[in-house]
């Protein structure tokens, strides 16, 4: 089976689009530190280590030192799939994150973003 072809492509690509999409929506770069800091366990000097030397998707979250256990409690459709329905590990995660983002620029609560 091939590989798709986001888990090659650099988090530090895709990560301007993160910010882009929460500023547009009148959220701070800062809050998607957070989330991507609370979804993996990734330190702030970490995280921008990691996007700094453009780490992959695959490798960025095979490396997470910690892996937050709520994000099970992460549910809801993004890009038209459940996320609790997807069987691939490493898909799943990419799309938590995406569901998290996606979460923030609709003006939620980062409470509740977060799972507390």
């Amino acid at each position: 089976m091939t590989k798709h072809r986001i888990y090659s492509i650099s988090v530090a690509s895709v990560y301007p689009h993160y910010v882009a999409k929460a500023e547009k929506k009148g959220r701070t770069k800062a809050e998607v530190d957070e989330i991507f800091r609370w979804l993996t366990g990734y330190s702030q000097a970490a995280l921008e280590a990691e996007l700094a030397k453009g780490t992959t998707f695959e490798d960025f979250f095979a490396a997470a030192p910690k892996p937050n256990p709520a994000r099970a409690l992460i549910t809801g459709v993004i890009c038209g799939i459940r996320v609790e329905t997807i069987e691939d590990p490493l898909m799943k995660e990419i799309r938590y994150l995406d569901k998290l983002i996606d979460e923030l620029a609709r003006g939620k609560k980062m409470e509740k973003i977060l799972r507390a």
